[in-house]
């Protein structure tokens, strides 16, 4: 294990090798969509009734693949957003790309795509697309490409926060219904006790149940945090700001609630320091937000090793995004149940056929790429843009 404060060397951690197949990129299209949100999602940055997406249509001579950015509307949750990484994917990641000529594997892609500085989640968007491509090419699965050991997955649900108490309560109720079989709670400053003693009171100790700060208890209010100790969460994510990981190594120590990170994870050197200075025991993993699937793996392969737990987290995604994830929360190191859940959780109707719930669990998906397929006529319906590329 390498001393506290070592950055950590990401080509130690390498998994599975790519077999290589030829694939060269002909065009791209960029195309943003807003999909109506079933209910407004209401967080400490907002709310909205829809959702924006980018997605990314390359074209390659094999055939066409799909990548969905994770970026929101705003740079509110994190410093990309959707315009801005239209204009990165278009200006300086594709042309890189092309330029790189054959991609054998989609283990290039990032090496490629590394003198740009950041913008992790629009290279998440155009690896994950390569990916697909790549996937539909060899007629293997991404999860098969993963290392995918599990044929389903358990779902979780995050609830936002509510006007009240009861609101909240008749929420839960009904996502347990479902058939859910974790819930995770937004919490806040002034918005934290109450809501959780409720909640455990109403559906009883064995509900597995977390909540999530979203950074929200940098400027005070930890007094909260520790009496939600009593109530035998499943941990408390990122309670402190994303670069706080002293800040989250002291919390860690008095707390007996688990601490997770979220937000402060950008990649496997970020993960591996988290790990060495006891910041938490459990991580968040986004794909969009570590840069790809596939240093997601490798975040996946560093922590498995050094015994913490590991979950997957959700952006809004559509049913694209929502099978890639599935494709990666199916490794055998992710032990927690994620913000996995059904498509109508979110939208009425999805870009791909409906992810639907059974028995608290959802299938993976095992055709070629994210085996999924887009519905043509839900895409010409949300889009609001259509930019081509062409090298």
């Amino acid at each position: 294990m390498p001393h506290p404060g070592t950055l950590w060397n990401r080509n130690s951690v390498r998994g599975p090798p790519i077999a290589s197949a030829a694939v060269r990129i002909e065009g791209t299209e960029l195309i943003t969509v807003d999909l109506p949100l079933t209910s407004p999602f209401r967080t400490a940055q907002g709310s909205s009734s829809f959702e924006r997406k980018l997605l990314v249509r390359l074209l390659t001579d094999v055939g066409s693949g799909w990548g969905e950015c994770a970026a929101l509307a705003e740079p509110l949750y994190t410093d990309e957003y959707v315009d801005g990484a239209r204009h990165v994917i278009a200006t300086h990641l594709l042309p890189r790309l092309a330029a790189a000529g054959v991609l054998g594997s989609p283990d290039r892609v990032a090496g490629v795509l590394e003198p740009v500085q950041g913008h992790r989640m629009a290279k998440s968007a155009v690896e994950m697309a390569v990916l697909d491509a790549w996937g539909r090419a060899t007629g293997r699965s991404l999860a098969s490409l993963l290392g995918a050991t599990r044929a389903t997955v358990p779902a979780g649900v995050a609830v936002g926060l509510a006007d009240s108490v009861d609101d909240l309560l008749g929420v839960v109720g009904a996502y347990l219904a479902e058939g859910y079989v974790r819930v995770k709670l937004k919490i806040q400053p002034g918005w934290d006790v109450e809501p959780v003693r409720a909640v455990r009171q109403r559906f009883g100790a064995g509900l597995a149940l977390q909540v999530d700060a979203n950074g929200a208890y940098a400027h005070g209010g930890r007094a909260g945090l520790r009496a939600l100790d009593q109530f035998g969460l499943t941990l408390i994510e990122q309670p402190l700001a994303a670069d706080d990981l002293s800040g989250h190594a002291g919390l860690a120590r008095s707390l007996a609630t688990p601490i997770c990170l979220d937000e402060s994870i950008t990649s496997v050197a970020t993960a591996a320091l988290a790990l060495d200075l006891g910041a938490c025991s459990v991580i968040n993993l986004k794909p969009g937000r570590v840069g790809g699937y596939l240093e997601a793996r490798r975040i996946h392969d560093l922590a498995r090793g050094r015994g913490a737990a590991l979950w997957c987290g959700g952006m809004l995604e559509t049913g694209l995004g929502r099978a890639a994830n599935l494709a990666l929360a199916a490794l055998p190191g992710f032990t927690v149940p994620g913000d996995l859940s059904a498509s109508r959780r979110y939208y009425e109707r999805d870009l791909t056929a409906p992810f639907e719930l059974h028995d608290g669990h959802l299938t993976v998906p095992t055709g070629p790429g994210l085996g999924v397929d887009v519905d043509e006529d839900a895409l010409a319906a949300f889009t609001t843009s259509h930019h081509t590329w062409r090298p």
